[in-house]
C-alpha cells in the first residue's frame, strides 16, 4: 500500500511560492522594456483612433493602415532587442522569473483564444461592438496576472495595478460604443503597462548595477 503524498495547506503553498520569488535573481530587462514599450506605442495607437473618431485625424485609409502597421512593427523591433540585451547580458532566469513569465504567457493563450471567440461571433453577427468587447477581456486577465504578481512579491504598486486593470475592463463593458471607450484604453495603456514597464525597467537596472 502506497503512502499518501503529504497535504499541505494553501498558506503553506503561498509560502512556498513567495520564498521562491524572496529568492529571485534580477528582473528581466526585456519584460520592462516590452510592457513599457508596448504601452507607449499601443497607448499611442489608442489616441490616433480617438482623435480620428472626434474628426480631429483626418488621414487617408492607406495613411491610417500603415501608421497601425508601423506601430506593432517598432514594438516587435523594440522587444527583439531587448531579449537580445537579456540573453547577451546572460542572464538566467530564475525559478521566479520563470513563474511570473509562465502566468504572462498564459494569459496570453487565453488571449488567443478570445480572439477566435469575439472574432467569430462579431463576423457572425456583424457587430462591431461585439468585438470592442475583447479588450475588456484582456484588461480583466491583465488584472488577474497582476494580482497574482501581487500576492507573490506584496507590493503595493502591483495591486494598484492590478485593480487599475480591473476597474479598467469594466469601464470598457460599460462604455462600449461610447468616445469614451477609447480614452479609457488610452489612460490605462499609459497608466496601467507603459508605467508599470518603466519600474519593471527602473528595477531590474537597479539590481544589474548592484
Amino acid at each position: 500500500m502506497s503512502a499518501e503524498p503529504p497535504s499541505h495547506s494553501p498558506e503553506e503553498n503561498l509560502a512556498f511560492l513567495r520564498s521562491i520569488v524572496d529568492g529571485a535573481g534580477r528582473t528581466r530587462m526585456a519584460g520592462g522594456v516590452a510592457y513599457m514599450a508596448g504601452g507607449l506605442l499601443y497607448g499611442l495607437q489608442c489616441l490616433f483612433h480617438w482623435g480620428q473618431a472626434e474628426g480631429l485625424i483626418r488621414w487617408p485609409g492607406w495613411a491610417s493602415l500603415a501608421f497601425v502597421v508601423g506601430i506593432t512593427t517598432t514594438f516587435l523591433i523594440v522587444l527583439v532587442a531587448a531579449i537580445r540585451h537579456d540573453r547577451d547580458a546572460g542572464f538566467r532566469g530564475s525559478t521566479a522569473n520563470r513563474a511570473l513569465n509562465a502566468t504572462f504567457g498564459g494569459a496570453g493563450l487565453a488571449n488567443l483564444a478570445m480572439v477566435v471567440v469575439f472574432g467569430v461571433n462579431a463576423a457572425r453577427l456583424q457587430s462591431f461592438q461585439v468585438w470592442l468587447l475583447y479588450p475588456a477581456v484582456v484588461f480583466a486577465l491583465q488584472g488577474a496576472v497582476w494580482y497574482v504578481m501581487h500576492m507573490l512579491q506584496r507590493r503595493a504598486w502591483m495591486l494598484a495595478t492590478a485593480i487599475g486593470w480591473l476597474l479598467a475592463a469594466v469601464a470598457l463593458g460599460l462604455l462600449n460604443g461610447t468616445p469614451y471607450y477609447l480614452m479609457v484604453c488610452t489612460a490605462a495603456l499609459f497608466g496601467l503597462m507603459a508605467l508599470p514597464g518603466w519600474i519593471m525597467l527602473r528595477e531590474a537596472r537597479t539590481q544589474a548595477g548592484a
